[in-house]
């Protein structure tokens, strides 16, 4: 009995059937877009159209990987990505396991509601908050240093400033959202566990340390399997907010050197031979860290 015969005799086919429109979905705008990666190696033109193009074989490939632009933004975009892993990440675990060791459900639900809030405001608004506050005309920030006695700050606009701003306005906004799955994670967990751990007299701080922490890992493993590809994809909503010509120089990351060069300059061949690198070092970088955790003891998303 063919597999076809099974599922019309239990009944699935209709089940199954809804499936079809997220496959025929993921066909039209995952891998039929995927033909316009030869753009890569053509030397596009509207006029002639991706078929049409002259072929050039890697000389767009040449061209971006002798650009100084293109290797300070590479290494923009690993800083500050590195710099989201080391203080965000940890921060969203430590934050979760605090939420879970509150005893008040009220104040609880107050603290996870209103860690949540951030992540729903769009960063142009967040980023014209930091504008303001953080101006050198009146800004809060700049008239406390005035009263203070020290002379203002270009928050918005010094290479020095830009980072800690990143990396701490990045914290405001998803550090309460990234709590949810470990949260989740720690609800799953046997009670009994922790009634055992009583009954041995361990304290609040043993219990997190000895269940609450061990029992996350897993998740802890695949988010950080799932984080690592994101390497090389910084985020540009936030950046593109951030970045002006006065710290372009630390701020510029590879989205905001693909949009500056392909809508900015029309160069698409060079941009398309970038993502196109770019999608494949993600690739195996995926392909690394799930190994990795593994071999570690951890879980992997296969």
């Amino acid at each position: 009995m063919n597999r076809l015969s099974v599922i019309k005799r239990k009944g699935l086919l209709p089940l199954y059937a809804f499936i079809v429109p997220g496959i025929v979905l993921i066909v039209l705008f995952n891998y039929i877009p995927m033909l316009g990666l030869q753009i890569a190696f053509r030397d596009y033109n509207f006029q002639d159209g991706i078929w049409g193009s002259t072929w050039v074989g890697l000389q767009n490939f040449k061209e971006f990987s002798a650009s100084t632009d293109f290797w300070r933004a590479t290494g923009n975009t690993f800083l500050l990505t590195i710099l989201r892993l080391l203080f965000i990440f940890p921060t969203t675990i430590v934050f979760a396991l605090l939420i879970n060791e509150v005893r008040s459900f009220r104040f609880k639900r107050f603290v996870q509601s209103l860690s949540y809030l951030p992540h729903f405001i769009s960063w142009i608004v967040v980023v014209g908050f930091l504008d303001a506050f953080l101006s050198i005309d009146g800004g809060g920030a700049n008239s406390l240093l005035r009263s203070l006695g020290i002379d203002p700050i270009a928050f918005m606009g010094s290479e020095t400033w830009f980072r800690p701003i990143f990396v701490l306005s990045s914290m405001w906004k998803e550090v309460g959202w990234g709590t949810i799955l470990y949260l989740a994670a720690i609800s799953s967990i046997n009670p009994v566990y922790y009634e055992a751990a009583v009954m041995d007299g361990a304290g609040r701080f043993s219990q997190m340390r000895y269940i609450t922490l061990p029992s996350l890992v897993p998740i802890i493993s695949i988010v950080l399997i799932l984080t690592v590809p994101s390497l090389l994809s910084v985020g540009i909503d936030q950046i593109y907010a951030m970045i002006n010509p006065a710290n372009i120089g630390v701020a510029e990351v590879i989205d905001t050197y693909v949009l500056r060069l392909g809508i900015g300059q029309a160069q698409y061949s060079q941009t398309t031979a970038i993502g196109l690198v770019m999608s494949v070092i993600s690739t195996i970088l995926l392909l690394i860290s799930n190994m990795i955790s593994k071999r570690i003891g951890g879980d992997g998303i296969w």
